[in-house]
């Protein structure tokens, strides 16, 4: 019997489910003056009004954002069906008459709280997980490995910071018999808090690395900082190759290692194929295990793993076995261009009720108005009755209107009666049994959820769901975009919007998902080049107020139809609207107002401030929404001075204007690099444009962005070239010794530019650079791969996280925007979130 078995199946629990609290009891532990109107009983714990789905039994805890306070958000919160708070501010709660109210020092504090609390009411083992790198996928995998023997509470997905691990904790139910919870820091005086939510009785450190470097004073300091998470564990298992200073603990320390004396020494590794055989000795015991990778990486985490069941007691055979079931955890949600207009939200790497809560939730935002269909296979081991399991699924689903469901599994077929209540239902006891008689016309114009078991091969369904396209794909992700635009809010004023440039299919990424990520992040305004790309947003679901930038007559039907926000540039523009209004018998119509302050493209003259606004004032066919100007080089510290120069045109031209029309309007100017390098120029509000996708073209080196778009093909074919022999069209590439040529999946007709052929650019294969040889064809490149270890079918990274846009671009001596608008469109995107 393996060492847990006994203590976790032989604690009395009550009868299996979730845990309920009285709001009296939460405001008793949280310590909190409150205002309680009813003593309900609360079973979801909120950080976010824009994520409820049971508003009765739901704790709404009011956090500040990166710019707003706290209170900001309850009157969203309530107006959603919330009636039960946790706050740190005064609030009027006699506008809330009907809602209770927790007053306390800190909301984030009482969230913690309550969490450590809750974590407090079982008597369970709990293993921590902290590390630079490879907490989420040893979580993963020790979840697949023990869920044989044990029903686990887990982090969902990487939520293992100051508010994400007490949500994690909060899930720990009656049926659960072990947590496995991530802890995330990046700073200094942060593990405490986590060490007291967790409580873990195992601690697993995976490696001390670069990531988050900035919040520490060197490795040293950030090892200690993790340790804190461990301090009353019973084990810690960790690398000692990995960490920087000698550990020295309390506890049962069991180090591996490849190179020094350790509880678990590594003798020997040996490739062969695709997987890895490992023999190792642990306590004098000589083992030998198979494992299904060959990375180092993917090696390191399967030794964690198989440390801690060698640690459970665990027989070398039942490891080998379930070692050789893990697979690469895909971490990311992916969204994939379906057959008949739908898109694909592939979320199968997990199927738990608290991962299917947060895939659900994103798709919803994905999905706006547009149709919805869910497909979950049999959710395994959960230790919940099916009853009980399949019907909170049904609620789930209910509350967000889902008009599709199809169940996976003879444990859901079962349970049909409980999903009457959907619109629609379909009901198949296996995945071959679906594919074999579902028909392609039921999927159209829908958002499509995946979520299924790995047994059940959900990638067959999203494969057969998925758009055919070609290997090239432009990798588009979400979760970086709102962390570029937190990134740059964190610099403005409270009182200054954003405005969101999207134009240009939001420079090659997608205007409809950026966008609707975007109208997440609760961003003012959106701007697009032409009135198309407004209708596309509006036909999506979104409802931000949308500039047109450059409308024009054949335009104006749209801009009213689809309440579009033209930009008036000129008099001439004006007179062909103001017309059209006139017909239309419409007034008041938004526009913007462009100045022309030294960009010498579009815009009235500062002079002509008076002349248009008179015209608009004696018209009041239009009202000036926003008055602009564009900066010309705002990254530029050389021309500073003319950026000066344009401010002071720019106010001029605002002074004169608000004189003659006698209301308010949203002033703006700066842009993606004025937002750093010149913050005197916020005004009312600012255009996000490049930095938004994870380009900094102020050269700040101090702007912690994400990278959104990495394009990727692979490897088509490898071929011996003999010295002096050519690679391409017209001969140009001649190799000079001999060689291995690879031939990859793009051209220039998928926006890979001829400008890099020639040994003048470069792609990235398994961590090295391939020069490009020879001219660049419409459909298909060759890089010269004779030094680098590679095969047919590997990725090739045209641009991204390893090979930044800037280089692309200095290679091809352009600009970031010029190689990230060139991707064609018939590049599948495919957006993940994190």
């Amino acid at each position: 019997m393996h060492r847990w078995i006994h203590a976790a199946f032989n604690h009395q629990y009550p009868k299996a489910g979730i845990v309920k609290y009285q709001i009296e009891h939460i405001a008793a532990i949280v310590n909190a003056d409150s205002s309680i109107v009813k003593n309900t009983a609360i079973e979801y714990l909120l950080t976010d009004s824009r994520k409820i789905t049971f508003p009765a039994t739901s704790l709404f805890f009011a956090l500040p954002g990166p710019r707003r306070k706290g209170s900001s958000f309850i009157q969203d919160a309530y107006n959603r069906g919330i009636k039960n708070f946790v706050i740190d501010e005064q609030v009027e709660t006699a506008l809330f008459s009907d809602a209770n109210f927790l007053q306390v020092e800190n909301s984030l504090t009482a969230l913690q709280k309550l969490a450590a609390y809750h974590r407090s009411q079982f008597n369970i083992p709990i293993v921590a997980i902290t590390g630079s790198n490879g907490k989420t996928i040893v979580k993963e995998w020790l979840n697949q490995m023990l869920q044989p023997d044990y029903s686990i509470a887990r982090s969902p997905r990487s939520y293992n910071s100051q508010i994400g691990v007490p949500l994690s904790i909060w899930q720990l139910n009656t049926h659960h018999t072990l947590g496995i919870f991530e802890a995330g820091i990046s700073t200094v005086n942060e593990m405490q808090q986590l060490a007291a939510i967790i409580s873990p009785t195992i601690g697993i450190l995976t490696n001390i690395g670069d990531a988050h470097n900035e919040g520490f004073k060197d490795q040293a300091e950030k090892q200690q900082e993790k340790l804190k998470l461990f301090e009353q564990c019973k084990t810690l298992i960790y690398c000692k190759d990995e960490i920087v200073s000698a550990i020295h603990a309390p506890h049962d320390l069991i180090g591996w290692s490849r190179t020094q004396q350790a509880e678990l020494f590594v003798e020997k590794e040996t490739i062969s194929g695709q997987k890895t055989d490992i023999e190792l000795i642990f306590h004098t015991i000589k083992y030998r295990f198979t494992v299904p990778f060959t990375d180092k990486a993917s090696i390191n985490n399967s030794i964690t793993c198989i440390a801690l069941m060698l640690h459970l007691n665990y027989a070398e055979q039942t490891i080998n076995e379930r070692l050789a079931l893990l697979q690469p955890v895909d971490m990311r949600m992916q969204l994939k261009k379906g057959i008949n207009n739908c898109f694909i939200l592939n979320d199968s790497y997990s199927n738990d009720l608290a991962s299917l809560h947060i895939a659900l939730d994103y798709l919803q935002q994905q999905a706006g108005k547009n149709n919805t269909i869910v497909i979950v296979s049999d959710i395994l081991q959960s230790g919940i009755a099916a009853s009980k399991l399949y019907k909170q699924v049904a609620e789930e689903l209910m509350q967000r209107n889902i008009n599709h469901f199809i169940g996976i599994g003879e444990q859901v077929s079962a349970c049909k009666e409980l999903f009457k209540n959907i619109a629609e239902s379909t009901f198949y006891t296996h995945t071959e049994q679906f594919l074999q008689d579902a028909s392609a016309h039921q999927f159209k114009d829908a958002f499509i959820l995946l979520k299924g078991a790995r047994r059940f091969e959900f990638e067959k369904i999203s494969k057969w769901l998925e758009l055919k396209t070609h290997q090239t794909v432009l990798e588009i992700n979400l979760s970086a975009i709102a962390n570029n635009l937190k990134v740059y809010q964190q610099m403005l004023a409270p009182s200054t919007k954003t405005m969101a440039m999207v134009k240009a299919f939001s420079y090659g990424s997608g205007s409809a998902e950026v966008a609707r990520i975007l109208q997440f992040c609760k961003i003012d305004y959106l701007a697009v080049a032409y009135a198309d790309e407004g209708i596309d947003l509006r036909r999506a679901g979104i409802g931000l107020p949308i500039m047109v930038m450059n409308a024009d007559a054949e335009s104006f039907d749209a801009l009213v139809e689809y309440s579009l926000e033209p930009e008036i540039y000129s008099f001439n523009m004006y007179h062909q609207f103001n017309e059209y209004l006139l017909k239309q018998g419409i007034q008041y119509f938004p526009v913007h107002l462009k100045v022309n302050t030294g960009m010498n493209r579009l815009g009235f003259e500062p002079s002509e401030a008076h002349a248009i606004c008179s015209l608009i004032n004696e018209s009041r066919k239009m009202k000036v929404q926003s008055v602009f100007s564009h900066l010309v080089a705002s990254e530029a510290a050389e021309h500073d001075g003319f950026t000066q120069q344009q401010n002071l045109l720019f106010l001029q031209f605002c002074k004169e204007a608000e004189k003659v029309l006698q209301y308010n309007f949203i002033k703006h100017i700066s842009n993606t690099a004025g937002i750093s390098r010149h913050p005197y120029l916020q005004y009312d509000m600012v255009r996000l444009g490049i930095g938004l996708y994870g380009v900094n073209s102020s050269a700040n080196n101090q702007l912690h962005l994400e990278t959104v778009a990495t394009l990727k093909t692979t490897i088509a074919q490898i071929r011996k070239v003999l010295k002096g022999n050519s690679i391409g069209y017209n001969r140009k590439g001649v190799v000079l010794r001999d060689s291995l040529i690879a031939t990859i999946r793009i051209g220039y007709a998928d926006g890979f530019s001829r400008s890099l052929g020639n040994n003048t650019g470069a792609v990235y294969i398994n961590n090295q650079l391939a020069p490009v040889i020879g001219n660049v064809c419409m459909d298909m490149a060759m890089v010269d791969v004779t030094d680098i270890v590679c095969e047919v079918g590997d990725t090739v990274e045209l641009f991204g996280k390893n090979l930044p846009v800037q280089q692309v671009a200095l290679w091809a001596n352009t600009i970031p925007y010029e190689i990230m608008t060139s991707v064609s469109q018939r590049v599948k995107r495919v957006y993940i979130e994190e």
